[in-house]
Order: structure tokens, then C-alpha cells, then sequence
């Protein structure tokens, strides 16, 4: 029996939150090698690259409206320029696992500023399933041998991290009009392009501070890894995620991340998980089951017209 096309969805969801779950180790470890600016623009330019072959294979042809160019060179600043500012910026300050549980809020945000904005409204179930996937996140964290600090040393970095959620959140929920025009292909080819256009002019004056010929193997595979799945093939993911089953189920995912961080830490570094951590980590996935009953949506922009 085939699978239904939420299940899909779901499933290449949960496989994305593997992905990102290693992402934090990959560019941690990159950026002692690679400047933020280059290491950006870099990745963004591999995953906007990945995405236009595979439209080109499929041998599919889209236009962008007129009346969508300045809504979309809007949302590229703010969600592949000034969020991927944000991000690299507070991983390299901050530490990892800060990193992990600061943008596993994004479900926070998104349920907010969604009411706020009047775009999707959630019922009982899925309200409960929200604070159970944070509740669940805080408990990992905090659970463990050393729970996590906020230092002084990573305080600017804790910051911009809450900002890049914040902002990410309200890129998510002001996505999914345009998806009612363009596929989640195409509009992630959209994205990313805009983002490696920013990106690349905002790290032409820091290229050079990269001592290009010393980078290791394993600095440049980070950043194959970083720019092909973690955003090439994600944004990809996500937008259909969007589409298909909504901005709040699909952010909810994101609270697995860290969940999966730990697991990866069983089993390729043979550490353990403490009691409480286990017990997080079934009400993070109890809140993800209970986030996928969806009360009634209202979109107050209206989506864009065929």
C-alpha cells in the first residue's frame, strides 16, 4: 500500500532533523578553519547550484510574477540573510548545545507570531503538543551531567540565536502564500539564490581572511555537507512540509533536533543518557504525535492568485 502524502512529508521531516542533528557538530568544526562570511556564502551557493540541477533534469520551466519580486527579495534578506547571519554568528559565539535548544524554540515562535498574525490557529491538542515538545527540549538539556550554561563568554551569541529563531519563525509562517504559486522546488531555488546572491556580496571583503591552502578535508566536506543537505535538500523538505501539512506541525520537527544530538552521541561517542534525558525525549516525540491534530486555519494574507 503506498504511503499517504502526509506520512511522506513526515517521514522526510524527521530524516532532515538527522540531518540538521549533525549539522551543529559540522559547522562548529568548520568554522575554526573557514571565516563565517565565506563559509555562508559558500554553502549557500552549493545548495542554490543543487537545487537548479535537479529542476534542470526535471526539465521544468517557472516564472516569477512581477508583483511577487519585492515580496520575495524581502523574504531572502530576512530568511537567507539576515537569519543565516544570525545562526553562524551565534554558533561560532556560542556552544553547540546552546545553539540546539535556543532554535529548538522555533515552535514557540511560529505558534506566536501565527496567532498573532491571525495565519493558523491551533486547537487543544496541538497547543499542548507545542509546550510538550519545548517542556521536553528543556528537560533534555538541562537533565544532563553539564546541563548547559549561558556564560558570559557566549552571551552576544545566545542572543543572536533567539533572534535567528524569531526570525526563521516569522520566515516560515510568511512562506507558505507563495507555496499556493510556486512549488516548494521552486520557491527553495528562489530562496537559496537570493541568499547566495546576499551572502556572496556580504563576504567579498573577508574572503582573503581565510588562509584558503591550510583549510583541511574535513573543514571543505563540512561544507559540502552543510550546503547539500542541510540546506539544499532541507529547504526543500520544509517548503513541502509547509505546504502539506502546515507551518506548525512542520516546525514542531525542529525540536527533535537536539533529541537526535543526543542519540548520535550514544552511538558514535559512547556517551549516556540520564534518566530524565530518556523522559524528555518521550514527551518531545508525545508533543510531535499531539502537534499533527491541526485545529481550524485562517490565513489573513491571502494566498497568491493562480
Amino acid at each position: 500500500m503506498p504511503l499517504s502524502q502526509n506520512l511522506k512529508t513526515d517521514l522526510s521531516l524527521f530524516f532532515i532533523t538527522v540531518i540538521w542533528a549533525l549539522n551543529f557538530t559540522v559547522v562548529k568544526a568548520s568554522l575554526s578553519e573557514i571565516d563565517p562570511y565565506s563559509f555562508n556564502a559558500i554553502r549557500f551557493l552549493l545548495a542554490a547550484l543543487f537545487i537548479w540541477v535537479i529542476i534542470f533534469f526535471q526539465n521544468e520551466t517557472f516564472r516569477i510574477r512581477k508583483k511577487d519580486w519585492l515580496p520575495l527579495i524581502g523574504m531572502g534578506v530576512a530568511g537567507n540573510l539576515l537569519y543565516q547571519v544570525l545562526f553562524i554568528f551565534g554558533i561560532n559565539l556560542s556552544l553547540a548545545a546552546n545553539a540546539a535548544i535556543l532554535l529548538g524554540t522555533i515552535p514557540i515562535w511560529v505558534a506566536v507570531t501565527s496567532h498573532f498574525f491571525s495565519i493558523e490557529f491551533m486547537n487543544r491538542l496541538t497547543a499542548i503538543g507545542v509546550v510538550l515538545g519545548f517542556a521536553g527540549l528543556i528537560l533534555i538539556i538541562m537533565s544532563g551531567v553539564e546541563p548547559i550554561k549561558f556564560g558570559s563568554d557566549s552571551f552576544r551569541g545566545d542572543v543572536f540565536l533567539i533572534i535567528a529563531a524569531l526570525v526563521w519563525a516569522l520566515f516560515t509562517i510568511f512562506s507558505k502564500p507563495f507555496l499556493s504559486h510556486y512549488s516548494p522546488l521552486h520557491f527553495s531555488a528562489i530562496m537559496t539564490s537570493m541568499g547566495a546572491f546576499f551572502l556572496i556580496l556580504l563576504a567579498l571583503p573577508h574572503f582573503k581572511t581565510t588562509e584558503w591552502g591550510s583549510v583541511s578535508a574535513l573543514a571543505y566536506g563540512g561544507t559540502i555537507y552543510s550546503g547539500l543537505l542541510s540546506i539544499g535538500l532541507a529547504y526543500i523538505v520544509w517548503n513541502r512540509g509547509l505546504k502539506h501539512v502546515g507551518t506548525l506541525r512542520t516546525s514542531m520537527y525542529q525540536n527533535i533536533v537536539p533529541v537526535m544530538g543526543l542519540f548520535f552521541g550514544i552511538i558514535l561517542l559512547g556517551e549516556s543518557l540520564e534518566f530524565w534525558q530518556y523522559i524528555g525525549s518521550a514527551i518531545v516525540f508525545i508533543g510531535i504525535i499531539l502537534s499533527r491534530y491541526q485545529g481550524k486555519t485562517y490565513t489573513r494574507i491571502p494566498p497568491l492568485s493562480k
